[in-house]
């Protein structure tokens, strides 16, 4: 069983925005982290943003200034809100915890397409 669901992806325009939701109330630990990764096809998943335990963000230089993590701790939810999109952040999006990492444990994904 994965511990974390994704959703929001959709089709937008370049210049757009999405904003993904990783709901993580399945997950048994303490809230220990999350990390937002894509992945397109034939390339390795790779790591978009992550928040920390105690709250700190970090995230990949390429999507810097455009993507914001935040978290609704009430309902256990983490949230990439994603502006102005480009085509090359086109890919299949997936959050994961430390553990679910760890363990090669990935859900479904949801679909982000960047076109006009």
């Amino acid at each position: 069983q994965v511990p974390v669901v994704e959703s929001g992806g959709g089709l937008v325009q370049p210049g757009g925005s999405l904003r993904l939701s990783c709901d993580t109330s399945g997950n048994t630990f303490k809230f220990n982290g999350l990390g937002w990764y894509r992945q397109t096809p034939g390339n390795q998943r790779e790591f978009v943003a992550g928040i920390s335990g105690d709250g700190n963000n970090n995230y990949a230089d390429s999507v810097k200034g455009r993507f914001t993590l935040s978290r609704d701790m009430a309902n256990n939810i983490v949230y990439l809100q994603m502006n102005n999109l480009k085509a090359e952040d086109s890919a299949v999006y997936y959050c994961n915890t430390p553990q679910g990492y760890l363990l090669g444990s990935w859900g479904q994904g949801t679909q982000v397409t960047v076109s006009s």
